[in-house]
């Protein structure tokens, strides 16, 4: 098989000559440009419509996230790899929906990167596991929240933010047994056991910022 075109994108040239001289050791691979920013690698995808766009999503100027879609609507077969230190899972969902097929993190050992672009040129997506086992627990997270009723999410805010099973009874105009038959309940739907596991549960899923 011919090697897959490759353009190598981040700001900076340590990093741009680490992925290139990782890569020219790959027959699987060439590496046809570099650039340091998003017009940088805007054009170079104009110019090589390259398979494969190796992308770092922090860098000055024009922000790269919004860049993804626009390396897509350039040239719809060229797959991008986020290469980052944001191992956060919802930044990676914002990558992943603004069109990235892969996300590695530059802590990653090199053949992680070679891995995920295997990958990905093989029309798979490809993340970095730790990133993707918590982007699955979010997900289940959220699947979990949205069987609340609007009564049980009013109950949980509460709790996890410090009321007591009596405050919150007078604050509803509910009693205090209706309360703590509320809170056996969201234990219950939300697979957790007694206060600690629930605050847990609520600072995973952002409802702490609520």
């Amino acid at each position: 098989m011919a090697a897959l075109d490759v353009v190598v994108v981040d700001d900076h040239a340590v990093v741009r000559s680490g992925v290139r001289a990782l890569l020219e050791r790959q027959p699987a691979f060439r590496v046809v440009a570099e650039a340091g920013d998003v017009p940088g690698a805007v054009e170079a995808v104009r110019l090589h419509r390259p398979a494969l766009v190796v992308l770092d999503v922090q860098m000055p100027g024009e922000p790269s996230l919004p860049a993804i879609t626009r390396i897509r609507e350039l040239s719809p077969e060229t797959h991008v790899v986020v290469l980052t230190m944001h191992d956060e899972p919802e930044f990676a969902a914002r990558a992943l929906a603004a069109g990235a097929a892969g996300y590695v993190l530059k802590e990653a050992a090199p053949g992680e990167l070679v891995r995920a672009l295997r990958a990905v040129a093989s029309g798979e997506r490809y993340l970095h596991p730790s990133v993707g086992a918590r982007l699955a627990s979010a997900h289940d997270g959220h699947e979990r929240l949205r069987h609340l009723t609007a009564r049980e999410r009013d109950v949980l805010l509460r709790i996890v933010h410090g009321a007591r099973n009596r405050d919150i009874a007078e604050e509803l105009h509910l009693s205090v047994r209706t309360i703590e038959t509320h809170r056996a309940r969201l234990q219950e739907k939300l697979g957790v056991s007694g206060l600690l596991e629930l605050v847990e549960f609520a600072r995973r899923n952002g409802l702490l910022d609520d």
